[in-house]
């Protein structure tokens, strides 16, 4: 038996990538700085895996941005317009791993950046891959090579990973009609092949090929090129032993499938699945086999302690039906989706012992894997470390800071007439229009505005007791009145107050409602250098307080335009924490919807006329397999409804959605019946709006207008294209102008010359309506 793990987090336990990076986009650090910090988290993720007793550890889990991203680099899948970064130049790689990560404008050059998508299930983003018809790939990067041979000097042997060929294909998109880029694959091939045989060559006796699309419905022929390919890569590299890793689901009918390509190791997550494990041991090919089989036993995604008995009863059932020998053990999934350590915690008023003591986090769950295997091999029902996890179970499971029957009761008494508005769409947009007298194409933003260092500094001085409330109350009201007047003197429409009070859209309210916990360095990535530390949803939730009326109400107080009260919807709360395990996630939701549609009717009396209630997270959700949609969108719709229907017909409720396919859940968005949504479009230039169209969506719309993910600036003539291209299927009066996403991690002047830009072409657009309708 082997202990392996699938991959690690990145950024650094402290963030170190995120800053270096950062300082390097900006000019404010160079290449070599970069480098050299990403070498050093390199060997440090090795040598803590090393020193955790793990047997087989990867390389080439690390990413500077986007482990997608990485594969496209490395069999040179670069779409033709940033050819011209590299074309006859050396040493370019960085420059053009940048710029279709984030764009580039300078010198002259102005390109979009790649599309950015969720990962699966997850709140991780990955670049969207670009394909052509007939599209060549030739072998650009070799990244994957460099860092298995940094390890090897380092007297690690590692087991480098690869997003697999089949993934990495379905994972793009075409760029062009007439193909599929699954078409692609014979020229894909051999540039993959010829990277195993160089592994191979350099000594590597084991590779992980990640295909979490093998969770996923898959075309037949799909299924026809995963036998295609698996069987060229295994006469390629007969002497490898290949570890085929699947995770995020189970298998199901993709079981036979995965069990017969030509592989040495299947992995497959049991903790997403309890089927998973009996499906495969009772398949008698599989079991009959000499193929190993490795158990996804840790969760890789959330941060409670392994339940011990549980994965020891699992191993024995694999030992039992397979033999020791043929039973591997290892995280469900890489553990980039949780914090570095636990270790690092300090602060016991932030972090309590009792909550602690029922967590693990990425190098504890190195130790579990390690424990598991320990524990498999003697008798272990009286094993100190067993009996230590069995006794952080039995406490977390009768700890009474976890039950609240006031809160359970709330959610048993929803009614059906608490999901629903008291009068159709078309009926409240006539007396919306009525009362908030907007103009043609209104204009707005998604909600923040730049955080800057004075203000994360602010914050930080309040948090540490170095100034006093009423101090720092004073400080967020002039930059929530300086932004307001600058809104006004723009020209925009509906204002917002910038949360500047906000951390973030998530931690902000996971801090006002109890049932929640917070870590002082729980940090993960979202997306390149963007890290996040998701509040941790210990028990019941309720909001004790208002959360958000205060800043609202006092911006509206400052200005005669509409401003809108800003709130984070109950599923995108739930999807963008960690979350209890010990009852269904949709009870947790409906906790959190009824806490949030609390603070709405608060914001109504203190007469707020615009209400957002975000829901990014709606899509990510969304079950990997389609039998699972119509169950989770009954109750993740619902949860939405929930929070936003108590209000009277002249109250706007707005929902804003980013980085998400679309069309196969807009039946479900259009059921949220929220009166306006902002979603990303830019990227996509307005792609994304089809589904819109072809459902005949009724309600307004705000597709955004330029990416706040890139660095570059749109020009007022790019905006207009863009907003004519949505007049063309949105009509005038339904159709809202807006940026993507909220405004946090820009600067300030570049949203300024941005949002000056919007608003000139929606200014600009008004008058070509206008004279229109002549």
């Amino acid at each position: 038996m082997l202990s392996h793990n699938l991959g690690y987090p990145r950024v650094g336990a402290h963030r170190e990538l995120k800053k270096v990076s950062e300082a390097f986009w900006a000019g404010n650090g160079g290449k070599d700085a970069l480098l050299e910090t990403a070498r050093k988290l390199r060997r440090q993720n090795w040598e803590t895996q090393r020193a955790a007793g793990i047997d087989l550890i990867p390389s080439n889990d690390f990413s500077l941005y986007d482990q997608v991203l990485d594969a496209a680099s490395m069999v040179g899948a670069i779409p033709k317009r940033f050819h011209a970064l590299i074309d006859g130049k050396a040493n370019r790689e960085m420059d053009l791993y940048y710029a279709m990560a984030r764009g580039v404008q300078r010198e002259g050059i102005d390109l979009h950046a790649l599309e950015m998508t969720k990962w699966f299930d997850t709140n991780y983003h990955y670049l969207v891959p670009e394909f052509s018809k007939n599209q060549s790939f030739t072998r650009y990067s070799n990244k994957v090579i460099h860092e298995f041979v940094e390890a090897l000097q380092l007297g690690i042997l590692t087991k480098p990973v690869l997003l697999g060929p089949i993934s990495f294909l379905l994972l793009g998109k075409e760029k062009e009609s007439g193909f599929h880029r699954i078409d692609l694959l014979d020229n894909l091939l051999p540039v993959y092949i010829s990277i195993l045989e160089e592994l191979a060559d350099r000594g590597a006796t084991h590779i992980q090929l990640d295909e979490p699309m093998l969770v996923q419905e898959l075309t037949q022929d799909e299924q026809v090129s995963f036998h295609k390919a698996y069987a060229e890569i295994r006469a390629a590299v007969p002497q490898v032993n290949l570890i085929l890793a699947t995770y995020f689901g189970e298998l199901a009918d993709n079981l036979a499938l995965a069990a017969g390509l030509p592989i040495n190791v299947l992995h497959i997550d049991i903790t997403r699945s309890i089927h998973s494990l009996p499906a495969i041991l009772s398949y008698e090919t599989f079991v009959s086999s000499n193929k190993i089989l490795s158990l996804g036993l840790v969760d890789g995604r959330n941060i409670w302690k392994n339940r011990f008995e549980a994965s020891l009863s699992s191993i024995k059932q694999a030992t039992r039906a397979l033999g020791r020998e043929r039973v591997w053990l290892a995280p469900s999934c890489s553990l980039l989706h949780c914090p570095y350590d636990l270790e690092l915690e300090g602060q016991e008023d932030i972090l309590t012992p009792e909550v602690k003591n029922w967590m693990a986090f990425s190098r504890q769950k190195l130790t579990e894997i390690a424990e598991l295997k320990r524990l498999s091999a003697i008798k272990w029902k009286f094993d100190p470390i067993f009996l230590a996890n069995r006794a952080a179970q039995g406490a977390r499971n009768n700890s009474p800071l976890i039950h609240r029957p006031e809160v359970k009761a709330g959610v048993a008494a929803i009614l059906p007439a608490d999901l629903a508005r008291q009068n159709t769409f078309s009926q409240r947009q006539l007396i919306q229009k009525h009362r908030l007298k907007l103009p043609l194409l209104p204009t707005t933003t998604i909600g923040s505005f730049p955080q800057t260092e004075e203000i994360r500094a602010l914050r930080a001085r309040f948090k540490n007791r170095a100034i006093s409330e009423e101090d720092y109350h004073s400080e967020l009201e002039k930059e929530i009145i300086a932004s307001i007047r600058w809104q006004e003197s723009l020209g925009m429409d509906v204002l917002v107050h910038g949360e500047f009070e906000r951390n973030d859209m998530v931690e902000y309210f996971g801090e006002r409602l109890s049932g929640f916990v917070f870590s002082q360095n729980g940090w993960v990535q979202s997306y390149g250098s963007r890290c996040v530390k998701p509040p941790i949803i210990y028990g019941d939730v309720s909001r004790p307080f208002p959360m958000t009326v205060r800043w609202s109400a006092f911006a509206q107080a400052n200005t005669i335009r509409p401003m809108k009260g800003m709130l984070t919807g109950p599923v995108t709360i739930l999807q963008w924490s960690f979350v209890r395990d010990d009852q269904p996630r949709q009870q947790t939701a409906w906790q959190i919807g009824l806490a949030i549609r609390q603070e709405v009717l608060d914001l109504e009396k203190a007469g707020i006329r615009i209400i957002q209630i975000d829901e990014p997270a709606l899509r990510e959700g969304l079950p990997l397999r389609k039998k699972d949609w119509a169950q989770y969108l009954e109750w993740a719709v619902g949860a939405f409804k929930l929070s936003a229907s108590a209000v009277a017909d002249q109250t706007q409720i707005h929902t804003h959605m980013c980085y998400s396919e679309f069309n196969d859940i807009i039946e479900a968005i259009a059921n949220l019946d929220a009166d306006v949504i902002t979603i990303e479009t830019s990227r996509s230039q307005m792609e994304l709006l089809d589904a819109f169209v072809e459902y005949k969506y009724p309600n307004e719309i705000g597709p955004g207008v330029y990416d706040i993910h890139s660095p570059r600036t749109p020009s007022v003539d790019e905006m207009v294209l863009l907003l004519e291209k949505a007049l063309r299927v949105i009509p005038a009066r339904n159709l809202w102008v807006n940026p993507d996403c909220g405004l946090k991690t820009r600067k300030w002047p570049e949203t300024k010359v941005a949002l000056q830009n919007m608003v000139a072409a929606a200014n600009l657009l008004r008058e070509a309506v206008a004279f229109s309708e002549k």
